[in-house]
C-alpha cells in the first residue's frame, strides 16, 4: 500500500525496442555526414566576420566599434582623448567658531573634480567645491600640483572657474550642445570619486535619463537656477565638477549632485547643462561674477483651468502675473495674463526653466517671445537688459503694474492676495499673502511651503497685506526660534506650518 511498481518489460517488446534504436542511430549518422558537408561550404574565418557590418542592436547590452581591426567599446576612444583634461581639486577652508588657541588647526579640506576647457589653464568646476576656500590646489593626471586662483564663481548656478599656470602640455575638453541631447543618449562621467583611496579619474557610463530637472533640494548648496540633466552614470562624492561627455568627447554637462537615500550613487545623478555654463563662463572670467538677463515680469504657475481656457493642448508655459513699469517686457507689449509658451526660439515648459532661459541671454540682445493672449498666439520681440545695471540706473525701484510690491522673506516671495488675482487663478478670494515663488533650500522650502500657497496668519496674527507683516519681520527673525503660520494650500486645504529662520 502506498508504493507503486512499474510492470516488467516483455521479451517481444525488448526486440521491438532494439529495432527502433537501430533506426534512430542510422538517421543520426546520415544527419551528421550532411552537416559536415554543409559546414565545409561556409567560410567563418576572422576576415569574413570583420567584413560584416556591425549592428549595435545585435551586439548585446553594450555596442562595439572597430578600431585598427579590433572590436572595442566606443567609450574607449572618448576616454583616451579627454581623460588627461580632468583634474583633482583640493580646497582648504577655514572652519568657523574655532578657538584661537588651536593655532591654525581649524581648517577643513574638501575634494572634487574639474576639467581644463582652455589651454592657458582655465578649469571649470562646481562652486560648492571651492566655496569659501582659502587655498585651492589642482593635481593633474601627470601628478603635477599647482596652486590655483579662483577666477569667478556663481552660487546661483553652482559653477566656478579657477586658473593655474601650467608647466606641461594641457589637454582640453570642448563644450558640446546640451540642447541637442535626447533622453536615451549615451553619457560618460569622469571624476575623482574616492581620491583618498587612490581612485582617481574613474570612468562611469550610462544614459541621459531626463532633461530639465528643477525644484531639486540639496540643502544649503541648492542653486537658484536649475535645469539639470539627469543621468544614471554613477556620480559619487568627489565627482562634483567633473565632465559629463557625449560620444564625440564633448562636455555636455558638469556633474554636480545625486539623489540618494544612502549617500552613494543609486543611478540618479545630476549635471548642470553645458549651455548654461557657456552663458556665464565669460562673465566669470571677465568680472568674477555672472551677469543675468532680465525682462521685468513676475510669474505664476499655469493652471490646468487656464490652459484649457486659452486653448492650449498641454499645461506647458508660464503665466505673466504682472509686469514692471518701463521694463523690457512692458516695452515689448507683454501684458498681465499672457501665457508665455516660447522664448528665444525655445519652448517654455515652466517658470524655473523660463527663468534660466532669460538669465542666460546677454544684455542688449533682442529675442522673440511667444505668448498666447485670449486664445490667440502672438510673437513679440524684447530686448533683454542686465538686471543689476537696470535697477541701479533708476532713481527709484520700479513698481509693478496692477499689483502691490512683493516682499522676499524666509526664502519665499509674497504679494498681497487681491480679488483680481483670485479671479485670474479661478479660486475664491481670502485675505492673505500669496506665495509666488519659493527658493530651494530656504527655510520656507524646508517647511514645505510651495508656490500658490496663501498665508493667512503669521505668529497667530491675521495678515491681509504686506503692510501687516512689515513691522513684524525683523522682530520675529531675531526673537523666535520658530514662526507659526496658518496657510491655505494650493489644493484649498488649511494647514499649520512652522518655519525656523
Amino acid at each position: 500500500m502506498g508504493e507503486h511498481r512499474f510492470p516488467a518489460q516483455s521479451h517481444q517488446s525488448r526486440r521491438n525496442s532494439r529495432k527502433h534504436a537501430l533506426s534512430i542511430g542510422a538517421v543520426a549518422v546520415v544527419c551528421t555526414i550532411f552537416g559536415l558537408i554543409l559546414a565545409s561550404q561556409i567560410d567563418l574565418t576572422p576576415s569574413t566576420v570583420a567584413e560584416m557590418p556591425v549592428n549595435v542592436g545585435q551586439t548585446g547590452a553594450f555596442p562595439v566599434v572597430e578600431r585598427d581591426g579590433e572590436m572595442e567599446s566606443p567609450f574607449v576612444a572618448v576616454v583616451e582623448s579627454v581623460q588627461d583634461a580632468v583634474v583633482n581639486i583640493s580646497a582648504r577652508t577655514k572652519e568657523e567658531d574655532v578657538p584661537w588657541y588651536f593655532q591654525g588647526r581649524g581648517f577643513g579640506t574638501s575634494s572634487g573634480s574639474g576639467f581644463f576647457f582652455r589651454e592657458d589653464g582655465y578649469i571649470l568646476t562646481n562652486n560648492h567645491v571651492i566655496e569659501d576656500a582659502v587655498e585651492v590646489v589642482v593635481r593633474t593626471s601627470t601628478g603635477y600640483e599647482y596652486e590655483a586662483r579662483v577666477v569667478g564663481r556663481d552660487k546661483e548656478t553652482d559653477l566656478a572657474v579657477v586658473k593655474v599656470e601650467p608647466e606641461e602640455p594641457i589637454t582640453v575638453i570642448p563644450f558640446g550642445d546640451s540642447e541637442a541631447l535626447k533622453v536615451g543618449d549615451w553619457a560618460i562621467a569622469i571624476g575623482n570619486p574616492f581620491p583618498q583611496q587612490g581612485l582617481e579619474r574613474t570612468v562611469t557610463v550610462g544614459v541621459i535619463s531626463a532633461k530639465g530637472r528643477t525644484n531639486l533640494r540639496f540643502g544649503a548648496d541648492t542653486p537658484r537656477y536649475q535645469n539639470y540633466i539627469q543621468t544614471d552614470a554613477s556620480i559619487n562624492p568627489g565627482n562634483s565638477g567633473g565632465p559629463l561627455l557625449n560620444l564625440r568627447g564633448e562636455c555636455i554637462g558638469v556633474n554636480a549632485a545625486i539623489s540618494s537615500p544612502t549617500g552613494s550613487s543609486v543611478g540618479i545623478g545630476f549635471a548642470i547643462p553645458i549651455n548654461l555654463a557657456r552663458a556665464i563662463v565669460p562673465d566669470l572670467i571677465q568680472s568674477g561674477k555672472a551677469a543675468r538677463g532680465w525682462l521685468g515680469v513676475w510669474l505664476s504657475p499655469l493652471t490646468e483651468r487656464e490652459a484649457k481656457r486659452q486653448g492650449l493642448s498641454a499645461v506647458r508655459g508660464v503665466r505673466i502675473d504682472s509686469v514692471f513699469e518701463n521694463s523690457p517686457a512692458e516695452q515689448a507689449g507683454v501684458r498681465q495674463g499672457d501665457i508665455v509658451i516660447g522664448f528665444n526660439e525655445k519652448e517654455v515648459l515652466n517658470s524655473n526653466q523660463f527663468s534660466v532661459l532669460v538669465s542666460t541671454v546677454r544684455a542688449g540682445q533682442s529675442v522673440p517671445i511667444d505668448v498666447v493672449r485670449d486664445g490667440e498666439e502672438k510673437r513679440l520681440r524684447t530686448t533683454v537688459v542686465d538686471r543689476e545695471q537696470f535697477l541701479a540706473s533708476m532713481d527709484e525701484p520700479p513698481t509693478e503694474t496692477g499689483r502691490t510690491p512683493t516682499r522676499e522673506w524666509l526664502g519665499m516671495e509674497l504679494v498681497s492676495f487681491t480679488p483680481q488675482m483670485a479671479r485670474d487663478i479661478g479660486i475664491q478670494h481670502v485675505d492673505g499673502l500669496y506665495v509666488i515663488r519659493v527658493y530651494p533650500g530656504t527655510p520656507a522650502d524646508r517647511a514645505s511651503i510651495t508656490e500658490g500657497t496663501i498665508v493667512l496668519q503669521v505668529n497667530n496674527e491675521p495678515v491681509a497685506s504686506l503692510t501687516d507683516i512689515r513691522e513684524q519681520v525683523g522682530t520675529l527673525e531675531r526673537s523666535r526660534t520658530h514662526i507659526p503660520f496658518i496657510v491655505q494650500e494650493p489644493d484649498g486645504s488649511i494647514a499649520r506650518k512652522v518655519i525656523r529662520p
